[in-house]
């Protein structure tokens, strides 16, 4: 009897969600995607940052991170690099809102300044990565809007493929497309198209870690343009959460004191 209410249970849900619109289906699974990453409260880690260009020539960068969930809008990050010598005691802050335009800083030593990021340059290179300014905020779901596309398999698991399209008209992308893993609900790969719908870049996530029981963790990100030929790997270690982090931590005046 048993098995059989867990079947009729399951037909009920298989149902709901074909009942749904793809534009529905797309937000459904974002929104759980979110649920899923939500409760965290505050985490650090250490991060390398390999550059490569198209003639493979690399550059490696040492950075520190520090990020603050907060309640009813985006998450509060920090980056602080340590190395090489010409960019340590960079730091850069970030708070992600559910709507409306991020605030971004970047504290440059060399200059003892602390220099705003326009929202008109959220496309731009993030300290010369891969990554524009808009890929390294929190990805809130009110962020976008969204279209379910397929299932689709993704190396050893099942997916959902999602479209998102971005609401800020200075974004740098017209769309994105997301490999969302079905039983964790975590990012697999991400492909993004510029403002001229041509196909611009591909991120894609390796080796998760659990932490806490819950909250997933990629120890790579892997960023490839396969317009310029550069790419971009970050590996991720040394994640620890429940730091006491406030949200002093994270004004602006933290940026010069941030060792």
């Amino acid at each position: 009897m048993k098995r059989v209410n867990l079947l009729l249970l399951s037909m009920v849900f298989s149902a709901t969600a074909f009942a749904l619109s793809p534009d529905e289906r797309g937000l459904e699974i974002a929104q759980e995607a979110d649920k899923r990453d939500t409760g965290f409260g505050d985490s650090t880690a250490d991060l390398i940052m390999l550059l490569k260009n198209r003639h493979g020539e690399e550059s490696t960068r040492y950075i520190r991170l520090r990020t603050l969930e907060v309640k009813d809008d985006g998450d509060k990050s920090m980056s602080i690099f340590d190395r090489p010598r010409d960019v340590k005691g960079t730091a850069f802050l970030s708070f992600t809102h559910k709507s409306g335009s991020d605030d971004q800083w970047l504290y440059l030593p060399a200059l003892k300044r602390v220099k705003r990021i326009s929202s008109r340059n959220k496309s731009g290179s993030f300290m010369g990565s891969e990554f524009a300014y808009e890929d390294i905020s929190s990805q809130e779901v009110e962020k976008y809007t969204y279209k379910y596309i397929k299932d689709d398999v993704c190396g050893d698991s099942k997916c959902f493929v999602i479209e998102r399209y971005p609401v800020d008209e200075l974004s740098g992308y017209t769309r994105q497309v997301a490999w969302i893993d079905k039983k964790e609900y975590r990012p697999y790969k991400i492909v993004y198209y510029d403002r001229k719908n041509a196909l611009l870049k591909t991120l894609t996530y390796k080796d998760y870690q659990q932490y806490l029981g819950q909250f997933w963790r990629a120890d790579k990100m892997f960023m490839e343009n396969h317009q310029t030929g550069k790419t971009t790997l970050l590996s991720w270690k040394n994640y620890k959460f429940g730091n006491g982090l406030t949200k002093r931590d994270f004004d602006r005046n933290s940026l010069k004191r941030a060792r």
